[in-house]
């Protein structure tokens, strides 16, 4: 009797493991961000299992033209698809959001997975388009019922503090490793809003955010959403 007590506290116990599918360009897989999502969960007693589709430069669409999303989707069941393409400032990339993300939609519909949007960010040469990104990609979750992982919110907030930790790396527009985490950061606890980002210790996290000051202000920033 005890045994069969002991089995029934462990089944109800056991937590299930989010299976995610990244579908993006190298904004997603820079600094392998889905295996920091992995880490942050697990240091947070949750699983998530990550699995890419991600290739230099590609859009939506061109996932959605490959076949392999399509083909990923009947082979596996995942919880969520999250999808990324660049910026997406411009009446063409707004429109790629939503047509796309449509198309993405049924087909998440269909396998029973959520969508979501990872928002990014312009690089700095077009940083004054940010206001745009940001709207592009809440207009697109919106329509098309998705969830909006809101990384680009975050980052702009982040940017008018000074003397902080640098979210770009060298070329001004793919994450540094902080960045990364940042962004990994936004997607979990979109994910998971009842956790609390304070008891996540510095020295866990400092192979991507070495200064304690800027990884406080990443998890103050993240939590206020």
């Amino acid at each position: 009797m005890k045994k069969l007590l002991y089995l029934l506290l462990l089944i109800s116990c056991t937590v299930q493991a989010q299976d995610i599918l990244f579908v993006g360009n190298s904004l997603t897989y820079y600094n392998n961000m889905p295996e920091i999502l992995e880490y942050i969960a697990e240091e947070s007693g949750v699983q998530i299992q990550t699995t890419s589709l991600c290739s230099p430069n590609y859009a939506i669409i061109d996932h959605l033209d490959s076949g392999k999303l399509q083909y990923l989707l009947k082979k596996q069941s995942f919880d969520y698809v999250i999808i990324q393409q660049g910026p997406s400032s411009q009446a063409q990339g707004k429109q790629m959001l939503l047509a796309d993300g449509a198309k993405v939609k049924a087909l998440c519909n269909e396998s029973k997975a959520q969508l979501g949007y990872y928002m990014v960010w312009p690089s700095l040469q077009y940083y004054y388009t940010f206001d745009k990104v940001i709207e592009n990609h809440t207009l697109a979750a919106q329509k098309n019922k998705a969830l909006l992982f809101p990384a680009g919110v975050v980052w702009k907030k982040y940017n008018t503090y000074k003397s902080k930790t640098l979210l770009y790396d060298y070329d001004n527009f793919h994450p540094s490793k902080a960045g990364s985490f940042l962004a990994a950061l936004t997607i979990f606890h979109t994910l998971y809003p009842k956790k609390n980002l304070y008891q996540l210790p510095h020295e866990s996290y400092s192979n991507w955010v070495s200064d304690k000051d800027s990884f406080q202000l990443m998890i103050q920033l993240v939590n206020d959403l």
